[in-house]
């Protein structure tokens, strides 16, 4: 398998919308460390395609070369015994758009590719897949690995807030909040539903919940456990909190659908600073100032519309 010194090497596909756009580059990064310029991103960071909303597929580099006869020449090592095979040309990359490689072109490709691979091939089940992409005028080739949108499993849940984060969105700030899950303790004291905590929980972060509305926790037990899925939940403040965690994600109440006030957000906030080291705040109002009163340093945020038309809009904040 092709390496970059001693590092497996991997070419990533996306796929937003534009108003997911800010969302999509805030995941990518906390993911990678860097904003992509198009919607392919070469990376020695290995991440499940399936954890992320916009991740449409991973190629584990095994090959690459400046052109497909460079990529021919070198999958002729390729021996496949009992396994059957099939390549897919990936559409998505950075050509320029009177370059782009048409439909019949990209079928001869595979086709030429796959005529120097010793194996059968099967198009409909294959045992291996794999993956050809062009990227900052050089070819990759190598074992593709698709998004299985697992997200959308939990889009319909036994209990709902209209006002609630989507399953995208709540599975993209989970990765904002914990890009790499090993010994990470997560705290979600507002957790309303527990869509958070679902989308969470499925990607196997350590992630507790907490409200104070005794419905709110009873609709997330529910949720979670409609999932298949195990956490706890406790009713009761985040005040009341004593241990310490990592992270903590709060979709702060909002004054506009709740009776909560500025002072008690503010001392969320507060609380906040005190159980966790870092902070991701989702907010329908600015709150800078009242962040940086705080003690909070906002290290990178994004934009979050909910809906075709972008009506509804929320801010998340990385704060430390």
């Amino acid at each position: 398998m092709k390496r970059d010194g001693d590092r497996l090497t991997f070419i990533y596909t996306y796929n937003y919308s534009e108003e997911e756009r800010s969302l999509c580059h805030m995941e990518m990064r906390a993911l990678f460390g860097v904003e992509p310029e198009s919607a392919i991103l070469k990376s020695d960071v290995e991440i499940d395609p399936s954890r992320s909303p916009f991740i449409k597929g991973r190629i584990d580099i095994m090959y690459e070369g400046e052109t497909v006869t460079d990529i021919m020449n070198q999958v002729g090592q390729i021996h496949l015994v009992d396994e059957t095979f099939k390549i897919i040309f990936v559409k998505i990359n950075d050509l320029e758009k009177d370059k782009k490689i048409k439909y019949r072109e990209r079928l001869q490709i595979e086709r030429d590719i796959g005529s120097h691979i010793q194996g059968k091939v099967d198009i409909h089940h294959p045992d291996r897949l794999f993956g050809i992409a062009t990227m900052g005028g050089r070819w990759y080739f190598g074992t593709h690995h698709k998004n299985k949108a697992v997200w959308l499993h939990p889009l319909k849940k036994p209990r709902e807030y209209s006002t609630a984060l989507s399953t995208r969105t709540a599975r993209a700030i989970c990765n904002i909040a914990v890009p790499h899950p090993e010994d990470i303790r997560v705290i979600d004291p507002c957790c309303g539903i527990g869509t958070v905590l679902v989308e969470a929980l499925s990607m196997g972060i350590d992630i507790v919940g907490r409200d104070i509305n005794p419905l709110a926790v009873s609709g997330s037990r529910e949720n979670i456990a409609f999932f298949g899925l195990k956490g706890d939940v406790t009713l009761g403040p985040i005040s009341a909190v004593s241990a310490h965690y990592n992270t903590a994600i709060i979709d702060l109440p909002y004054n506009h659908y709740t009776r909560v006030t500025r002072d008690e957000q503010f001392a969320i906030l507060q609380h906040a600073r005190r159980v966790a080291d870092r902070v991701i705040v989702i907010t329908i109002e600015t709150m800078d100032e009242m962040l940086e009163q705080a003690g909070f340093v906002i290290m990178d945020r994004c934009l979050a519309k909910k809906g075709e038309l972008g009506l509804f809009s929320r801010q998340i904040l990385v704060c430390e």
